[in-house]
């Protein structure tokens, strides 16, 4: 398989890590939205959240929560964005699960940004109904 972040887990492609346990490995991204921007890669070959064994995903909720508090203590930073994108149109480039921690301070500048919109009358209800039905 040629993926970059593969590469990485198995040690081809060197990496700066931060946490590695038997399921995950968080190294730093080495084109950093803020310094201290940290990836966290299972080590299984996922292509998204959706392709997860859900125990899997249970164990990354804990590490990230875990890395979520190393970097307000490391780095005394105020708040952390927790991003993770799944498909082409969501921003999903390396087609290897993954999550961007991302450290955050007061007038940082940065603009993680989404557009807020509003529902026409009846889409709200509309789509409720809609995603219900799959859950």
């Amino acid at each position: 398989m040629d993926c970059i972040f593969c590469k990485i887990v198995n040690g081809t492609i060197p990496s700066s890590k931060v946490y590695e346990d038997a399921d995950f490995i968080a190294i730093l991204d080495i084109n950093p939205v803020s310094k201290g921007h940290i990836l966290v890669l299972p080590k299984k070959h996922y292509v998204n959240i959706m392709d997860m064994d859900d125990e899997v995903l249970k164990k990354c909720a804990i590490v990230l929560k875990k890395l979520c508090g190393s970097l307000t203590k490391a780095l005394g930073v105020s708040g952390v964005n927790l991003i993770q994108n799944n498909g082409k149109d969501a921003g999903q480039i390396i087609f290897h699960s993954h999550f961007h921690l991302i450290p955050r301070r007061p007038n940082d500048g940065i603009n993680i940004g989404m557009e807020h919109h509003r529902y026409d009358e009846g889409e709200l209800e509309k789509y409720a109904d809609l995603i219900k039905k799959f859950v």
